[in-house]
C-alpha cells in the first residue's frame, strides 16, 4: 500500500513539474539558452516519465520484464537525440540540412562507432531470438548470475554476492541459460563397509519420500538414490540427486546433505570416518 502511495504521490508531482516547466517556457523564457534549457528539463521530465510508468509494471513473465528493460533504455538514448536535435532547431539551425549534408561525416562516425552500433543490433536481435530474458539465471565467460537489466548496449548481470557485472551485448556470446530446463543438485554420503548395504537400500524409498514432503518448495520431484558412487578408503559412497529449480543449487545440496545424514541416524547408519590403528611392540 505505501509503495502504491508513493508511485502516485511521484506522478503527481511529475504532472505538477511538467505543468510548470510548460507554463516556463511559454509565458517567461524568451531567450534562446533559457528556451533549451526549459525544453532539456521537459524532456527529461517526460523520460523520466515514462521510466516511472515502466517500473510501475511487474509482470510475472521473464519475457515482458525484458521488453520493459529495453523500452526504458530506449527511452533514455532517444531522451538524448530529442534534446540534441530540438536545442539545434531552438537556436535556428535547420536540423533536416545538416543531417542531409553530413552523410559523409556521419559513415565515419560510424565506423568509428562500430562497437557501439554491434551492442545496439545484437541486443535487438537477442530480444527477438529469446536468447536470455531478464530474471534468467546465466553464465558468462565464467560469470554466474541473474539478468537484472537489459538495455540497447549492455545487460547487467548480479551474482549471489550481489556483485553487478556490465556486460557489452556484442561479448553475450556462448551463453549457457540455466534457466530453460530443470537442474540437478547432487548430494553423496559415505557408509561403512559393515552396513548392510541391502536392508539400507529397502529403506532408502521411503526416506526420499519423506525428504521430498518435508522440501516441496525446493525440489521438483522426489531425491532418487542412484546407487553406489564409489568405494572409498574408509566407506561405501551413495549418490542421490534431485530436479530443482536452477535458482536453488546452492540451497538443495545442503539441505540433502542434511537429511540424509540425518535420516541415516535414524536408521542406525553413521557415516564412516577415517581412522588409525597404533600397534605397540
Amino acid at each position: 500500500m505505501e509503495k502504491k502511495t508513493s508511485v502516485i504521490f511521484k506522478l503527481i508531482a511529475a504532472l505538477a513539474a511538467g505543468a510548470a516547466f510548460l507554463a516556463l517556457d511559454r509565458f517567461v523564457f524568451s531567450h534562446p539558452v533559457l528556451r533549451v534549457i526549459a525544453m532539456a528539463a521537459l524532456v527529461l521530465f517526460c523520460a523520466w516519465l515514462i521510466a516511472l510508468i515502466l517500473g510501475a509494471f511487474k509482470p510475472a513473465s521473464h519475457r515482458a520484464r525484458t521488453v520493459l528493460t529495453l523500452l526504458a533504455s530506449l527511452t533514455r538514448y532517444l531522451a538524448v537525440i530529442v534534446i540534441l536535435c530540438w536545442g539545434l532547431s531552438i537556436f535556428g539551425v535547420d536540423v533536416n540540412t545538416i543531417v542531409a549534408s553530413v552523410g559523409i561525416v556521419a559513415l565515419v562516425i560510424g565506423f568509428g562507432a562500430e562497437s557501439l552500433i554491434a551492442d545496439m543490433v545484437t541486443g535487438f536481435f537477442m530480444l527477438f531470438e529469446n536468447q536470455y530474458n531478464v530474471g534468467d539465471i546465466v553464465e558468462v565467460n565464467g560469470f554466474r548470475g541473474t539478468v537484472k537489466e537489459i538495455g540497447i548496449r549492455t545487460t547487467s548481470i548480479i551474482d549471489a554476492g550481489k556483485n553487478v557485472k556490465i556486460v557489452n551485448n556484442s561479448e553475450m556470446k556462448n551463453i549457457l541459460n540455466r534457466s530453460d530446463n530443470a537442474s540437478i543438485a547432487v548430494s553423496s554420503i559415505d557408509i561403512p563397509y559393515s552396513t548392510d548395504l541391502e536392508k539400507l537400500e529397502s529403506q532408502i524409498p521411503a526416506l526420499m519420500k519423506e525428504i521430498f514432503e518435508r522440501h516441496r518448495e525446493l525440489m521438483l520431484s522426489e531425491p532418487r538414490y542412484l546407487g553406489v558412487q564409489t568405494l572409498g578408503e574408509s566407506g561405501v559412497t551413495l549418490k542421490f540427486i534431485v530436479e530443482i529449480e536452477e535458482s536453488n543449487i546452492f540451497v538443495v545440496p545442503r539441505v540433502l546433505n542434511h537429511d540424509l545424514l540425518l535420516g541415516f541416524r535414524r536408521l542406525g547408519v553413521e557415516c564412516p570416518y577415517p581412522q588409525l590403528d597404533v600397534h605397540s611392540c
